[in-house]
């Protein structure tokens, strides 16, 4: 038991009671209260050794079987948290907050709208109690409530008798809630389940929860359920047994004390001092700001810098020239634009110069240039060429030509007619004139480019009619950009050909553009020589449930990358020009290279296609827990079954911010499906540090730079868990020193309390402790229901030491994440640096 204190002293602090161990199986009749009466008991194994009896009735009442006799606290008293996990047992999500009253009228409201002639048939019960995703279990629960309220629902219910439906799932009485779910799986009413009703209520609640996997062994798991709950193989349990097994799984998940839990969130919502007034309020959170965001500070300072003083520089210059008598402080403008705009298309390419920029990340740079902020740098120097673009032509064609045409000839000729050959031009004239007609095929090419490089566009969140479909997607943004090749050959033409300078020298364009077009182009180049050399064999291919093909390729002689890196893959049997840039999933000590491809797109799809010809359909008999549809092997070697797969061609590898991990003592690792790829990497390489000497001094130097890891992979499909199961079995037997700590959450499943998922979670629990492997995941590692709490997660991490939190995955959560990063590193003595996988 846990540590129990003077009765007072219990009360005053909600100490509760702790269930060690339920101990199924030792069960015995005990005389209860002296009245002579034989009642079923369950033994329960306290951690000091002794054991006490739980009444059938879940009365309370205890009486110690091996041992003196002693003062034993009530339960009812003391408020187990097991009492307090089945109180958490419901049926409906919104009627957890106590306003039931409230959630009650847009019940009503519905049941007005599916209402026929004043009655609500089985089939809209679902959808007008808030549980339209779950039709079937809505189904069975109407059953249910009718058979208890002994009402005759065929031809539908009333308004009334809802209210009574809705009374009966929402009562707080624990009893009445335990009730109705014994109940539903009793469906003959005689107040004892089959192993066969067990059976058709696991199925239920598996294809209410879309776990199509757990469906195969409902058969299994039923039969475990009877053989814990019924060791006299009477052939059915009964309700009080149903309510122990209960009672025992939500005990045992309790976390043990929380004195310090509470003391951590007490401490947070007491306002810090520097906090109390607006203006320190202010200063440390700009001071705190500049700590977290120094790298990205002073770089975007200096590029700022470098812009604004380009651009007096110009703006000066021109304004002591004498076409400024003509054409005023509108062509100092446009100069002052155009030469930031030169500086900003020379630099642009160097954010995309990958090679260059893995290898910079493993140099002393790193330590002082975000390089991880690459992309997002890109699309600031982007959006600063489009406003130069917007100022350099709105001045032009709006100020600087209306001036110069209607200038009086006398003030032309004194001033610029040296610049024209001493010919006043007209606006047509200097439309149709070379730097004219340059800039407007500039401005088209690069507005195209820019549209279709927008998020609505590039991810094809926007669908377009038909003919333009084609204009949204990757392929689209890829290619388009490609059109400023020639809009690098305007831009030097545009500035070789101004008005106003007419010595070389002062043609600065070509001297701004040249070495990154040179550098930007010589990486190209390089890297489309290497394509021979990185031709690679494809050793096994794996398509899995979820869309999912897995290629295993020979390593090419020389390729070194670190755990979190990627590379890009062209199959030139899809396609001759697309490369499509995917993480390794191989660690660095492995003797292949592995990707895991998620059919998202065109060109996924057709490789996917592509692979499944050739692979072998699955043996008749797989084994029990391989969820593998398809699998083939070949031998690099053997070129007669080389042939039949497709060509593999790759680059790389690249650098990603997950590479760093080792920078820090505490990871916090977060993957949304095929997002985990990255941090799988990571986990092999950590793994086959441990495995070859899990005994000695090997993981303690390991722990020296890196002290633990918590792994998080959030996935809505069962399916999933199949991709990385190896991985997962492999921390469960190897990492005995528990430097790795992973939670798979599965957000199809309803989150624990739920009645929709509550056998699922008592088969879980039963079938973990037993054989040690979990029936959601199907692997050694326990999956969770729902989504987690990621406040909850930091504010466990919060008491460790500065923690790296690495994401991949869908952009919705990376806000969120990246403000709890800022909200914990604020306001505890833990500081956490958020990085993104961007993609």
């Amino acid at each position: 038991m846990a540590n129990v204190r003077n009765p007072d002293e219990s009360e005053r602090d909600s100490t509760k009671w702790m269930l060690q161990k339920v101990d199924m199986d030792n069960m015995e009749e005990v005389l209860i209260d002296g009245g002579g009466q034989e009642r079923s008991s369950v033994a329960l194994e306290c951690q000091n050794g002794e054991k006490y009896c739980l009444d059938e009735s879940g009365s309370g009442v205890m009486k110690r079987i091996n041992g003196a006799q002693g003062n034993v606290p009530n339960l009812e008293k003391t408020k187990s948290g097991a009492a307090r996990g089945l109180n958490s047992l419901r049926f409906l999500d919104r009627t957890r907050t106590g306003k039931e009253g409230d959630a009650w009228k847009p019940v009503q409201k519905r049941f007005k709208l599916h209402a026929v002639d004043g009655k609500l048939f089985r089939d809209k019960f679902g959808v007008c109690i808030g549980m339209g995703d779950s039709k079937e279990f809505a189904a069975e629960l109407f059953d249910t409530l009718a058979r208890r309220r002994k009402i005759y629902a065929e031809d539908g219910i009333t308004e009334e008798e809802l209210r009574q439906f809705w009374e009966d799932m929402t009562n707080r009485d624990l009893d009445s809630r335990l009730q109705v779910f014994f109940d539903m799986c009793d469906k003959n009413g005689d107040g004892k389940l089959s192993e066969d009703e067990v059976k058709e209520v696991i199925l239920l609640s598996a294809s209410t929860n879309k776990l199509s996997n757990l469906k195969q062994h409902a058969e299994e798991y039923a039969a475990l359920i009877m053989e814990e709950l019924d060791p006299d193989h009477q052939g059915y349990i009964e309700m009080w047994q149903l309510e122990t097994l209960l009672r025992g799984m939500v005990g045992e998940s309790e976390e043990g004390p929380k004195f310090q839990k509470r003391a951590q969130t007490l401490s947070r919502t007491m306002i810090p001092k520097k906090y109390r007034s607006p203006i320190s309020k202010y200063t440390s959170k700009t001071l705190e700001f500049l700590l977290d965001n120094w790298k990205r500070v002073w770089l975007v300072t200096l590029w700022v810098s470098i812009n604004l003083g380009l651009f007096i520089w110009k703006f000066s210059q021109y304004k002591k020239r004498e076409a400024f008598q003509v054409m005023g402080y509108c062509l100092c403008t446009a100069k002052g634009a155009a030469e930031t705009l030169k500086f900003n298309m020379a630099l642009i390419l160097i954010p995309v110069c990958r090679r260059t920029l893995t290898k910079l990340r493993s140099t002393f740079l790193s330590v002082i240039i975000p390089f991880d902020d690459n992309i997002n740098f890109h699309k600031l120097i982007a959006l600063a060429i489009a406003i130069g673009v917007f100022t350099h032509t709105a001045m032009h064609v709006t100020c600087d030509f209306p001036r110069l045409v209607n200038c009086s000839p006398r003030k032309f000729m004194r001033f610029l007619g040296p610049q024209f050959n001493y010919k006043q031009p007209s606006y047509g004239d200097l439309v149709e004139s070379i730097p004219g007609l340059t800039g407007i095929i500039m401005i088209v090419m690069m507005s195209f480019s820019f549209t279709l490089a927008t998020h609505s566009f590039r991810r094809n969140v926007i669908k377009l009619p038909w003919p333009f479909h084609h204009l949204a997607g990757f392929n689209a943004f890829w290619y388009a950009h490609h059109l400023f090749v020639i809009v690098y050959i305007l831009l030097i033409a545009h500035g070789f050909f101004l008005f106003l300078s007419n010595h070389w020298y002062m043609k600065t364009t070509w001297m701004y553009v040249m070495v990154p077009i040179l550098f930007y182009a010589s990486e190209r180049t390089l890297t489309s020589v290497h394509d021979h050399n990185h031709r690679v064999g494809v050793i096994k291919a794996t398509i899995y449930t979820g869309n999912v093909l897995a290629l295993y390729m020979t390593k090419p002689p020389g390729f070194k990358y670190k755990s979190g890196m990627y590379l890009f893959v062209k199959c030139p049997d899809v396609s001759s020009f697309e490369w499509h840039p995917f993480s390794i999933t191989s660690a660095p000590g492995d003797d292949y290279l592995s990707v895991h491809i998620r059919t998202l797109g065109d060109w996924t799809k057709e490789l996917k296609i592509r692979f499944a010809k050739v692979c072998e359909p699955p043996p008749e008999k797989p084994k029990k827990g391989c969820l593998i549809r398809m699998e083939t092997r070949a031998e690099a070697k053997d070129e007669a079954v080389q042939a039949r797969f497709p060509r593999i061609i790759i680059k790389g590898p690249y650098g990603a911010p997950a590479q760093n991990y080792k920078k820090y003592d505490v990871l916090l690792l977060i993957g949304l499906g095929i997002g985990a790829t990255p941090f799988i990497s990571i986990m092999k390489d950590l793994l086959n540090d441990i495995k070859p000497n899990e005994s000695d001094s090997s993981l303690q130097e390991i722990k020296k730079g890196l002290e633990r890891v918590y792994f998080y992979w959030v996935t809505r499909e069962q399916g999933s868990f199949e991709w990385f199961k190896g991985v997962m079995n492999d921390i469960a037997e190897y990492d005995h020193g528990q430097l790795i700590e992973m939670h798979n959450y599965l957000t199809s499943m309803y989150e624990e309390g739920d009645a929709r998922s509550a056998l699922i979670a008592m088969v879980q629990s039963l079938q973990h402790a037993k054989n040690g492997v979990d029936v959601v995941s199907e692997s050694r590692i326990k999956a969770h229901f729902a989504r987690p709490n990621w406040k909850k997660v930091f504010s466990r991490l919060a008491s460790t030491h500065p923690s790296g939190v690495f994401y991949c995955g869908s952009p919705t959560l990376a806000n969120p994440l990246r403000l709890l990063c800022k909200e914990f590193s604020q306001n505890t003595s833990t500081r956490f640096h958020f990085h993104k996988e961007n993609f």
